[in-house]
């Protein structure tokens, strides 16, 4: 019986599981178990909501997050010069 392998279309993409990319659920497993430890042993709730708030940005849909957009709009509008040049035509 002949093996039959599935590859995606583009080669370069990250590997994914549900909504995220795997680097963002290993971050998240490791938020997770930090807000838990704090909430339980230290009553401190401001760990989870900053896990949410993680979750919800790098939720990933057709190759972008509303992180990558935040980003870059950052970028564009705060950290980056904009230079602009007004010529008159002759």
């Amino acid at each position: 019986m002949k093996k039959q392998y599935l590859y995606p279309q583009n080669m370069k993409t990250s590997a994914k599981l549900w909504f995220w990319n795997l680097r963002d659920i290993i971050l998240l497993g490791v938020f997770i178990t930090l807000s838990v430890v704090a909430w339980a042993k230290l009553g401190w709730i401001p760990p989870a909501a900053f896990t949410l708030v993680f979750a919800f940005l790098t939720i990933r849909m057709d190759e972008s997050s509303v992180l990558d957009y935040l980003l870059r709009a950052w970028r564009f509008f705060v950290g980056t010069q904009q230079k602009y040049e007004w010529k008159e035509d002759e």
